[in-house]
Formats: structure tokens, sequence, C-alpha cells
């Protein structure tokens, strides 16, 4: 998850530069003509970022919320103690989604005054200013994230090995072998 994630934090980040960019040259231009088509391609570009946005970082929320309640349930199965693994990722949910959640508000603001700008209701650089700041935001909150979901990757890994040990302990397959042999008789009783 950390490698695809960074792959589309770099990808919205180039989208609100690139959004932020046209903007401004369409702001700047002088030809009426072009002006109208620029603001056009601005006005989209903003759209499909802010949409991005909030599909990325709500993909955040639901991979934490989903790992967090995976490992809580084989903790409870287990018998893993609390305080280790479960309360990590508990922690790490927390962390994630106040810079989560930030980046969403300050995009969808930098929209909204976006429409604010085009109607001539708010000044211009009220908008300029959210969309600098949604930059900012983002950037710290693929930050925190990605440091967030490198650090789950960990506690996965760790809730994996200390089943595999316990599975051990009990004279029970490994897990792998267990999840083999669970679609192989999956799959030969369909075929019944």
């Amino acid at each position: 998850m950390a490698r695809t994630f960074l792959t589309l934090a770099v990808l919205l980040t180039l989208a609100i530069l690139l959004t932020i960019a046209v903007g401004f040259w369409s702001f700047f231009l002088q030809d009426l003509h072009w002006k109208k088509d620029i603001f056009i391609v601005h006005f989209y570009l903003g759209l499909g970022t802010i949409l991005g946005i909030l599909l990325v970082h709500c993909l955040i929320f639901t991979y934490f919320l989903g790992t967090g309640r995976w490992v809580k349930e084989v903790g409870l199965a287990y018998n893993l103690p609390d305080h280790d693994l479960p309360k990590t990722t508990r922690e790490l949910k927390r962390q994630t989604f106040p810079p989560a959640l930030f980046s969403m508000l300050f995009a969808i603001a930098a929209g909204a005054a976006g429409a604010g700008a085009q109607l001539q209701a708010w000044p211009w650089y009220v908008h300029a200013a959210l969309a600098i700041l949604t930059l900012l935001v983002n950037l710290w909150a693929f930050q925190v994230e990605y440091r967030c979901l490198s650090v789950n990757a960990n506690v996965i890994q760790a809730v994996l090995d200390e089943v595999d040990r316990i599975r051990q302990a009990m004279g029970l397959n490994p897990n792998a072998e267990a999840l083999a042999e669970n679609s192989t008789f999956v799959k030969d009783s369909k075929a019944n």
C-alpha cells in the first residue's frame, strides 16, 4: 500500500501544482479569448484535483479502518495483548486522520473560493491563498500518511508472525499452509 500511496501522492502533488500554475496563467493572461479557454482548463483541473484529493485521503481512512479492525479481530482470536499491536494501529489511525481531513477541507475550501472568485463575490487572492495552503497541507498529510502506512505494514507483518508462532505452539499448520488447504477445500467443494 505504501508504494501505491506514494505514486498517488506524487501524482496529486503534480496535479495541485499544475492547477495552481494554470490558474495563475489564466488570471494574468490578457487575451480575453484565450483567457476563457485557459480558465476552463483550470476549472476542470481543479475539479479533478479536488476529487483526487478526496479519493486518496478517503482511501487512507478506509485502509486504516480496515487494517485496524483486522488487527483487533486477529488479536481477539489469538489472545494477543492489546497494549502492543492493536494499540499501535489505533494510534496510527489517530495520527493519520487529522492531516487527511484537513487536506480534504482545504481542497474543498479552495474550490469554493474559486467559485466565489469566478462570480467576483470574493477576492481572487483568497482563492489563490487557499490553493497554496491546500498544497502545503497535502504535502504535510502525505508525509504523515506515508510514515504511518510504513509502520502499519510492519505491524501487520508482526501480527502474521505472532499468529504463526502461536499456531506452531498449538501444533497447527502455519497460517499460509492453512489458507492454502482452505482454498483447496473450497475449490473441491465447488467442483462437487
